[in-house]
């Protein structure tokens, strides 16, 4: 299975990070090792200084499918969840600077917190879909589907022109603003709308 990430997916977090707002979507790869399941400890990797919390709304392939047009976009998922996307802002900030790729910010192991999957038949629409996160009890990150820079359908089918979606395989379709350091003995806890997604304690 892959992990598919979109950044700079909502204009706020665009500006709050100074990088530019995209003509397309932004992408990057997670490994399957990343993955982090709800409930699950999250422990601070000792070789980074500062590692971000990044809440974002996920959508799980249902179906394999290459160059997708947008308008049929929608028979290739059937499942979304809520999810963390660690970033160690400190090791990605360094290699932005030498114009060198995210990978080793991004892709290490329990960096991909995915929550349980949901039907999104849950959902009237999936572009009319708040989601938000607490730390320690406190909102720290809200975001609403809506704001998308890129939609759902738009993402898949931009991604499907450069990689054949798999069946089981996971897209993080962005953050909204308000991603700060995690530390031990924080605890986080994602919800789409009203429903609690997972929670995680920093260790």
């Amino acid at each position: 299975m892959k992990i598919i990430c979109i950044g700079r997916n909502y204009r706020d977090h665009a500006k709050e990070l100074n990088n530019d707002v995209p003509d397309e979507p932004v992408i990057f790869l997670k490994p399957d090792s990343s993955i982090l399941k709800p409930n699950q400890v999250f422990f601070l990797p000792d070789q980074f200084k500062e590692v971000h919390h990044e809440v974002e709304l996920l959508v799980r392939i249902s179906r394999n499918g290459k160059h997708i047009a947008e308008r049929f976009a929608y028979k290739y998922y059937d499942e979304i969840g809520l999810g963390i996307d660690f970033t160690a802002r400190d090791k990605q900030n360094e290699l932005k600077a030498k114009g060198l790729p995210w990978e080793l910010a991004k892709g290490f192991d329990g960096s991909a917190l995915v929550s349980k999957m949901i039907s999104k038949t849950a959902f009237p629409s999936i572009q009319d879909i708040h989601f938000r996160l607490l730390k320690n009890g406190d909102e720290v990150q809200k975001g609403f589907t809506g704001d998308m820079l890129f939609s759902i359908d738009k993402i898949i089918a931009f991604v499907s022109q450069y990689y054949t979606l798999k069946m089981g395989d996971i897209i993080y379709t962005g953050t909204p603003a308000g991603v700060g350091p995690v530390h031990k003995e924080d605890v986080i806890e994602g919800f789409l709308e009203d429903k609690k997604m997972f929670s995680c304690k920093i260790k």
